[in-house]
């Protein structure tokens, strides 16, 4: 594809107060996402660059990301490499508890 660029190519070329300004945006966006897809988006990566991360081919990182179901260590993957980290938690009617050690390698 003639003329385009990677968008990490531009933001090579942004001031620091630009780049703050994307960061701010992307955080308050990735707070008010629900979908992979859309976190995805939201945090400004690429399928490539995902695939990257996780050590897998770009297709693998589609069906991945559109699975309804999956196990958590594989979500946990996925978040971590999308830069966050994977937290459960159970609500209950009077509280909120905060699972430990689900998804984690045994």
């Amino acid at each position: 594809m003639a003329g385009h660029r990677p968008i990490a190519d531009l933001k090579k070329t942004w001031s620091p107060e630009r780049r703050a300004r994307s960061e701010g945006r992307k955080a308050a966006l990735a707070a008010e996402y629900a979908t992979l897809e859309q976190l995805r988006l939201a945090l400004g990566l690429t399928q490539e660059e995902l695939a990257e991360r996780l050590d897998v081919q770009q297709p693998a990182v589609s069906r991945l990301i559109g699975r309804a179901d999956m196990k958590l260590s594989t979500l946990r993957d996925l978040i971590e490499a999308m830069g966050g980290e994977l937290t459960v938690t159970a609500k209950f009617h009077d509280r909120v508890v905060e699972l430990a050690g689900l998804g984690q390698e045994r």
